[in-house]
């Protein structure tokens, strides 16, 4: 169940217990479960849970992937209720810092423009920019948003586009412009009295949720496995009858991608990229009452993965690294005809 989801669908406390359970049962993935169980009580509006939750994962920074990202959703959590001073302080950390993932930033900057700091969002969306888009002539996908909430604010504030707007306002795929979007004119519509003008809003508002739920509610991907080399070689040492199923770690990369384009030309949806270990995959056979060397359970693992959140999108967005965990653009690696 995803965070975004409606209340009166969703019992969102009993769902951040079932995420807190889970994440008991899978260490490795509790990063992301807790996270999704503080969205969920962000969400019941027990703000002060979600910090407790917060505060659990960066008690051991060690075990973070992303240590700033939990740090700046607890600063936006607890502005929320009434902790400013706490609140700014992790957000001059985080600016300080200087992470280099877009993520914190967009956080940040978006809990200031929320309290009406607008110029504090500017500076901040701005800062990042800087720090993340000097070195490159194609942004990745995941700076995308760092520079539609730059956009925002500065449209808010009335300031003359410059070339990272002009660059927002080509990477924006909603059919409604990003101009449009965020002029401010468009607040003052929703109170207006003529029909005709209340109308076209709406007919805005439904075009962009239509874009926001087609990005955010996609059913559950069709997930392939992908090994990294070290854990290929691992994992065929350790059960070679596996071999045939993966004779080189070259023609596994071709295998993957060239499966998930065939499933694609058939019309199959939303397909995603999981990457295994070879000490969760023992776990798993294990949990299944089985042999690692049991070549049916590869399949099994790959949905279990998915299942867990373990999942990326295929084919990257434009611009992102490719799946195989190569230096390069998937574009350029096995993205290329």
């Amino acid at each position: 169940m995803r965070p975004d989801t409606p209340a009166e669908n969703v019992d969102h406390t009993a769902e951040a217990a079932r995420l807190e359970r889970t994440a008991g049962l899978y260490p490795e993935d509790a990063e992301a479960l807790l996270l999704r169980a503080a969205a969920h009580l962000e969400l019941s509006g027990d703000r002060p849970a979600a910090t407790t939750l917060y505060d659990r994962l960066l008690s051991d920074l060690a075990s973070l992937d992303d240590p700033h990202l939990v740090r700046a959703l607890k600063a936006s959590n607890l502005w929320e209720y009434d902790h400013e001073a706490e609140a700014r302080a992790i957000i001059d950390g985080i600016r300080t810092s200087a992470p280099r993932d877009p993520a914190p930033w967009v956080i940040v900057a978006e809990a200031l423009e929320s309290h009406d700091e607008l110029e504090a969002a500017e500076e901040t969306f701005t800062e990042a920019a800087r720090l993340l888009l000097t070195d490159t002539s194609e942004p990745p996908y995941a700076t995308h948003p760092l520079l539609y909430g730059r956009h925002r604010v500065r449209r808010m504030l009335g300031l003359d586009h410059d070339d990272w707007d002009t660059l927002a306002d080509t990477l924006h795929p909603s059919p409604v412009s990003l101009d449009e979007l965020h002029d401010p004119k468009r607040v003052w519509s929703l109170g207006s009295d003529n029909p005709a003008e209340l109308e076209a809003e709406i007919s805005r508002l439904r075009a962009e949720l239509g874009a926001y739920r087609e990005a955010l509610s996609r059913p559950f991907p069709v997930a392939v496995l992908h090994w990294p080399a070290g854990e290929l070689t691992e994992l065929v040492g350790a059960y070679p009858s596996l071999d045939a199923e993966y004779p080189s770690h070259s023609e596994h990369l071709t295998t993957i991608e060239s499966s998930l384009r065939e499933l694609s030309t058939s019309g199959t949806p939303n397909l995603g990229i999981v990457t295994g270990t070879v000490p969760s995959y023992e776990a798993f056979a294990a949990s299944e009452g089985s042999s690692p060397a049991d070549v049916t359970l590869l399949p099994q693992y790959a949905t279990t993965l998915a299942a867990r959140g373990r999942a990326v999108v295929w084919p990257p967005q434009r611009g992102a690294g490719c799946w195989c965990g190569s230096a390069r653009d998937y574009g350029g690696c096995h993205g290329a005809e």
